[in-house]
C-alpha cells in the first residue's frame, strides 16, 4: 500500500522541524516536501501533487485562506489540512467553508495529529474537539455597533468573513481595491475590532453570517463538522 504522501507549509523552520518528526513517527505518513510561504506551497503542490497538505493560516506572502482556494481550484484531489495557532471555531468554520478537510490547532497532541491525516484521507472531515468546544465569545451592544456600519461596509465585512482577499473583493463589487481598503478601515474603525478573527467572531454573533444557525450545541457542531464533504 503506497503511503499517504504530506506537504507542509508554514512559514516558521523550527515548527517544520517538529512536525515533520511527529509525522516520521506515523506509519504509511510520509513528508514529501516543505515550503515557507503560500508561493512555494502552490509551487510544490504541484510539483509533488501530495495526498495531504498541512497549511498555516498566518504566512507572509498569502494567507492560508488565499492558497487554501487555490489548491481548490488547481489541485481538487488535494485535501488540506489547516494546522494554526488559532483554536477560535469561527477559524474551523471558515476554513471548512473555504474548502478544507480537517482543522486541528498547533496545540493538538500527536495522535490526534495522524487522526486527522487518516480522516482525511478516506474522504471525511476532521476538526478538533477543543476547537468545536471552543466558545464564541460574547460582548455587549454587538447589534448597536452594527448599526454603526453603512450598507457596503455590512457587504464588505461579510466577504471578510467569508475568506475573500481584499483584491477579491473589489473584482467582486466592481470598485476599486484602494476604495475597498478605504471601507475596511472604516468599519474596524467603527467596531474597534483590527483583526480579521475579530471581524469574523462580529459578523457571526450580529447574524451577517448565518453558518452557526444550525450548530447551536457543541453536539451538532461536531456532527456538522466531522461527517462527509462532497
Amino acid at each position: 500500500m503506497n503511503p499517504t504522501r504530506v506537504l507542509l507549509a508554514d512559514d516558521h523552520a523550527l515548527v517544520r522541524a517538529g512536525i515533520r518528526a511527529l509525522i516520521d513517527m506515523i506509519d504509511g505518513v510520509e513528508v514529501v516536501a516543505e515550503a515557507g510561504d503560500g508561493s512555494d506551497a502552490l509551487r510544490q503542490i504541484e510539483k509533488f501533487l501530495p495526498d495531504v497538505v498541512l497549511l498555516d493560516i498566518t504566512m507572509s506572502d498569502m494567507s492560508g485562506f488565499e492558497v487554501l482556494k487555490e489548491i481548490n481550484a488547481r489541485f481538487p484531489d488535494v485535501r488540506v489540512i489547516i494546522l494554526t495557532m488559532h483554536q477560535a471555531r469561527e477559524y474551523a468554520i471558515q476554513a471548512l467553508r473555504a474548502g478544507a478537510a480537517g482543522f486541528i490547532p498547533k496545540s493538538a497532541a500527536a495522535a490526534e495529529l495522524k487522526q486527522a491525516i487518516e480522516t482525511v484521507t478516506e474522504g471525511k472531515t476532521y476538526i478538533s474537539k477543543e476547537t468545536a468546544q471552543h466558545p464564541l465569545p460574547q460582548t455587549d451592544q454587538t447589534q448597536a455597533s452594527l448599526q454603526k456600519l453603512t450598507a457596503r461596509q455590512k457587504q464588505i465585512l461579510v466577504m471578510i468573513a467569508e475568506g475573500q482577499s481584499t483584491k477579491q473583493i473589489a473584482g467582486n463589487l466592481n470598485i476599486s481595491v484602494k476604495t475597498v481598503e478605504t471601507h475596511r478601515a472604516q468599519l474596524s474603525e467603527r467596531l474597534n475590532i483590527h483583526d480579521v478573527a475579530g471581524l469574523v467572531r462580529f459578523a457571526i454573533r450580529t447574524g451577517l453570517i448565518k453558518v452557526t444557525l444550525a450548530l447551536a450545541t457543541t453536539t451538532l457542531l461536531l456532527d456538522y463538522l466531522n461527517r462527509s464533504f462532497i
